[in-house]
This record gives structure tokens, sequence and C-alpha cells, in this order.
């Protein structure tokens, strides 16, 4: 074994534009099983709206870690495909509340299945406590302060 640490930049960008290929492979998988193309983004939309359905456009940004404006438009597709439905919200119009149609809620049972099966083969082979150690990084990585301009 190497004593030089390892590349961890080049490995983590090397490795996210794998998953990113790998992941259009599983995608196009349930989009062949369903007759219906979904992205991840969608995908996180109908998961997130499963568990709290009605949630603001602003609790789907956090939720996904995406900026406001592109929730408006991928909300908006959703929309298109009759998955999901906005309504300003009862207690101020100025906000807008997503809800699950049943045509989207009807795209949950191909999509926990797909989950399961990736998350089976990303975690093949390692350990509860490796897994634990890469995902106690990854939180890290998401908690770095963006870079300040000079």
């Amino acid at each position: 074994m190497s004593s030089r640490p390892p590349k961890l930049i080049f490995l983590l960008n090397t490795a996210q534009r794998r998953l990113q290929q790998w992941m259009a492979e599983q995608q196009a998988n349930i989009t062949a099983a369903n007759h219906t193309p979904i992205t991840p983004a969608q995908s996180g939309v109908l998961f997130v709206l499963e568990k709290s359905d009605g949630a603001t456009m602003g609790q789907l940004a956090q939720a996904l870690d995406l900026a406001p404006s592109a929730v408006s438009g991928l909300i908006q597709r959703m929309e298109g495909l009759d998955w999901v439905q906005r309504r300003p919200c009862e207690h101020d119009a100025r906000t807008q509340r997503v809800w699950l149609r049943p045509t989207g809620h009807a795209q949950l049972p191909a999509l926990h299945q797909a989950l399961v099966r990736i998350n089976r083969e990303l975690t093949q082979g390692f350990s509860p406590e490796e897994l634990m150690t890469v995902a106690r990084w990854l939180r890290h990585i998401q908690q770095l302060d963006t870079p300040k301009p000079p």
C-alpha cells in the first residue's frame, strides 16, 4: 500500500462523473420499465412529497439542495406530466405548496425498487463501518464553506 495520501479531489471528481453516467443508465432502465422518463431530480421531488405532501417550494429547494429557480422549472415540468400540482398556501398566498398527484404517486413503487437496487450496488463489498466513514466524509464535504472572494 502506498504511503502517499489519496488524491481525493481527483477521486471525487472522477467518481462523480462515473456515478452520473451509471445513474443515467439506471434511469434508462427505470424509464424502459415505466415508459415515462424520470430524472433523478424528479425522483427526489416525488420522494420528498411522499413524506411531506404539500411541501413549499422553499422546502423542496432545501431538501434537494437546489436553487429556488431550478425547483420552479422542475415543478413546472412535473405539473406538465400531471405528477404534481402547485397551489397557493392557505396561510400565505405568496407561498406555493406542491402536492403529489395520483400519477406522480404511481411512479413511486418503481422508484423505490430502483433505489434499493442502486444502493445495494453502490454499497456492495463495504462494511457498515466503512460506509459510515464514507458518509461522514461526504457530509463533511457538503458542509465546507464556499470560498470567499479575496
